[in-house]
C-alpha cells in the first residue's frame, strides 16, 4: 500500500440517526485502535505446557481519538451535547485505500485547551458501543 495523506482519514457522525453522515469539522489528527484480546484457557493438562487460547471468544472493541479546532459553533455544541448526555450515536471512520468502519460509539473524553495567543483546541475519544461493520474499499 502506498503512503496515504493523514487528512484523508475521516471521522464522520450521523447527526440525526437518518444515515446521513457529515465529517467532523476541524480534526487535524485522528487515530483508530482495534482490539480483540484473547481468552487464555491454559491448564495443567495443556500439551507441553504451551498456552492455549479459546477460538474466537475474545471481546472486540474499537477506540477512536481525534484532536483539532472547531471551525463553527454548531459542531462544538453538538459534540458537547453528545458528551454530556452520554448518547450513543452512529459514527464512521474512513481509512483511505482500506475501508470504512461503521457503528455505534460513545464520546468518552472531551478536552479543551488553548494558549493566550492561539485558537482553542480540543481532543475527544470515542469507544465502540455495539457491533461494528467493516466495508473494504
Amino acid at each position: 500500500m502506498a503512503a496515504q495523506r493523514g487528512r484523508d482519514l475521516l471521522l464522520k457522525l450521523d447527526q440525526t440517526g437518518s444515515g446521513s453522515f457529515i465529517t467532523v469539522a476541524g480534526l487535524r489528527a485522528r487515530r483508530i485502535a482495534l482490539s480483540a484480546p484473547a481468552v487464555d484457557i491454559t491448564s495443567a493438562d495443556s500439551t507441553g505446557r504451551w498456552r492455549e487460547l479459546l477460538d474466537g471468544a475474545g471481546t472486540r472493541a474499537a477506540s477512536i481519538s481525534g484532536s483539532g479546532v472547531f471551525r463553527d459553533g454548531t459542531s462544538d455544541v453538538q459534540t458537547r451535547s453528545l458528551f454530556f448526555s452520554g448518547e450513543i450515536r452512529r459514527w464512521q471512520v474512513v481509512v483511505p485505500s482500506f475501508g470504512t468502519l461503521d457503528g455505534p460509539f460513545q464520546i468518552t473524553a472531551l478536552d479543551y485547551a488553548g494558549q493566550h495567543d492561539g485558537e482553542v483546541t480540543y481532543e475527544m475519544a470515542l469507544e465502540s458501543a455495539g457491533e461494528l461493520t467493516f466495508t473494504a474499499i
